[in-house]
């Protein structure tokens, strides 16, 4: 049996502002407010804060980068 291991890469910046803005959006569709913009507003407050679920999402994916980093250089 093959066991598949994810591992994360440097991104460009380019890269990263993509991912944290679709976080960011991803995060405020799933909130209960009334409005798009409200939603949006009101996320984007929490990661000022740092909370919320984008910086979840984002310290989810440095905890499981850290915990693979054992295998960063591999590059298929």
């Amino acid at each position: 049996m093959v066991q598949l291991t994810k591992f994360q890469l440097k991104f460009a910046p380019v890269r990263r502002n993509a991912l944290a803005m679709r976080w960011i959006v991803d995060a405020a569709r799933k909130r209960g407010d009334k409005s798009m913009a409200l939603r949006l507003a009101n996320e984007l407050s929490d990661a000022a804060e740092n909370k919320g679920s984008a910086v979840k999402k984002r310290e989810d994916v440095h905890r499981m980068a850290e915990a693979n980093k054992a295998f960063a250089h591999y590059r298929w």
